[in-house]
């Protein structure tokens, strides 16, 4: 994979790598995680170098303060739930491991193994355990891309929740503009290992121009007030950015997450909750 990157984030944010498949997503993951070394180029992280061609620093994985969370969550089947959560850390912090248990409702599952708990349940043991040694940085490499939509909703929020919490900085990589829209402060765009666009969500996919006759169904990513107007941002389901221009009382019962129909109606777009 030929990548040719020079990015800044900025501590304490959500931000999502965003791009299409074989795109370099995972790649940059694994170079920032110290997994894959690149050619050349430079790896900060604070005040710390991770990674420095010219002066042959390539600091390992496990001195990076790095939390992974990989797409397939990589569990160990052999280990309960609290014990993975506990190899994630330095294996005596069982207070902490606790309250990861709690706080990411899995203490009911503590003595489980990996093969009895659901896809939602290895998804937020997999997340418990990146956090396990409190890392810096929190990468997530599509982790919720193997679930249905109402899980990955759910399941959304609570990481959303988590990076709250640990105060650190998350990066995660996504193709679906709902979890950019829903998650991210920052989104980082590549195609063929090239950034195309970086900054926030709204100035990065938004189009100045109100949609056009068509119909279509969606989900609403993002209600926006201007002036005596709302303008509501409907990702469709094959990724399409679409804004409608809607008063008050249309949009009474709409929330960010909804599944919407968006239609023209004598001249008018219309936006409906389905």
């Amino acid at each position: 994979m030929m990548l040719d990157i020079r990015c800044d984030i900025q501590s304490g944010t959500l931000a999502v790598v965003f791009g299409p498949s074989g795109a370099g997503k995972t790649t940059l993951l694994r170079i920032l995680a110290g997994l894959t070394k690149p050619d050349s180029g430079i790896i900060r992280s604070g005040d710390t170098t991770w990674y420095d061609s010219e002066r042959g620093i390539n600091v390992p994985p496990q001195q990076r303060s790095i939390g992974f969370m990989f797409q397939d969550y990589a569990l160990f089947p052999n280990m309960t739930v609290e014990e993975n959560i506990l190899f994630g850390g330095d294996g005596k912090d069982r207070a902490y491991a606790g309250s990861l248990l709690e706080t990411l409702q899995l203490t009911e599952f503590a003595k489980r193994k990996p093969m009895h708990l659901s896809g939602g349940q290895k998804q937020r043991v997999a997340l418990a355990r990146a956090l396990a040694h409190k890392p810096q940085v929190l990468l997530l490499d599509e982790p919720l891309s193997a679930l249905d939509a109402a899980m990955r909703e759910r399941l959304q929020g609570e990481i959303a929740h988590i990076h709250r919490l640990y105060g650190g900085t998350t990066l995660l990589v996504s193709h679906d503009l709902n979890e950019v829209f829903r998650l991210a402060h920052n989104v980082v765009c590549l195609e063929h290992g090239k950034i195309t666009a970086n900054g926030d969500p709204k100035q990065v996919f938004s189009d100045t121009s109100i949609s056009g006759k068509f119909q279509a169904t969606g989900q609403v990513a993002a209600i926006d007030k201007e002036d005596a107007v709302n303008i509501v941002t409907v990702i469709t389901g094959n990724n399409t950015i679409v804004k409608i221009v809607a008063f008050d009382d249309d949009i009474r019962d709409l929330s960010v997450g909804d599944r919407v129909l968006v239609f023209i109606k004598a001249f008018n777009p219309i936006i409906k909750k389905i």
